[in-house]
């Protein structure tokens, strides 16, 4: 359940032709150390914004004890750890609010996959899967984490899990700290620095003084 395993490899967008040619014609000029997420504070359209407002206005579905329970779970799968936080501090519970809100259909299979849990958890602890230690958490997670492994009598909940963890993933890297924890850029302008010079003297080519001055730095900074 290492989630770096499975969701790094990002495909990042090439810059235009302007954007190339603009930092061409700025060859001296830095780039930022740190350049914010494109995702990070981006407004929604109005008809978002609406239809966000009235989902959140309605109802809260999850009970206070399903919500510790989504709580726990989340932060199984996907843990604080020396790079980002866990699932809860990017609020993935409050994304999996809405989503089954936004969402219907996804209502049932999450109740019941949460009350799956807790029966789980009272058959061989007599306790609420919230009131169990950690070692008993994962001993009844690692019986429903892996489908191929799971027993024929654990498919309600390798069915519940699974969607667990998809919500949860969708959730985390949505967020500003999931996007940071796999370090997108978005696109952003390279900083060209011309045709290195022993490619230029193969095809016995080089640069005017005028496109060393304006357009090529063979700084070794980049």
């Amino acid at each position: 359940m290492d989630r770096r395993k499975s969701i790094k490899a990002l495909l990042i967008g090439t810059a235009s032709t302007a954007l190339l040619v603009d930092a061409c014609k700025n060859a001296n000029t830095k780039l930022p150390e740190e350049t914010a997420s494109p995702f990070v504070g981006a407004d929604r359209m109005k008809e978002e914004k609406a239809a966000y407002e009235k989902l959140m206005a309605e109802p809260i579905f999850f009970t206070e004890h399903e919500m510790k329970t989504i709580i726990v779970l989340e932060d199984i799968i996907i843990p604080k750890d020396a790079i980002s936080g866990s699932a809860s501090d990017a609020k993935v519970h409050e994304f999996l609010e809405f989503i089954v809100k936004d969402k219907p259909e996804l209502q049932v299979p999450m109740r019941g996959g949460l009350r799956w849990l807790d029966m789980q958890s009272l058959q061989r602890f007599e306790k609420a899967f919230v009131d169990i230690d950690a070692k008993q958490q994962l001993s009844i997670v690692d019986d429903i984490a892996y489908p191929a492994k799971a027993k024929p009598n654990m498919q309600q909940g390798v069915a519940f899990f699974s969607l667990m963890r998809n919500l949860t993933a969708t959730g985390f890297y949505t967020s500003e700290i999931g996007v940071k924890d796999v370090g997108y850029m978005g696109n952003v302008p390279n900083q060209w620095n011309g045709v290195p010079d022993d490619v230029l003297k193969k095809y016995g080519l080089s640069y005017s003084e005028r496109e060393l001055k304006e357009c090529a730095s063979y700084s070794t900074n980049g």
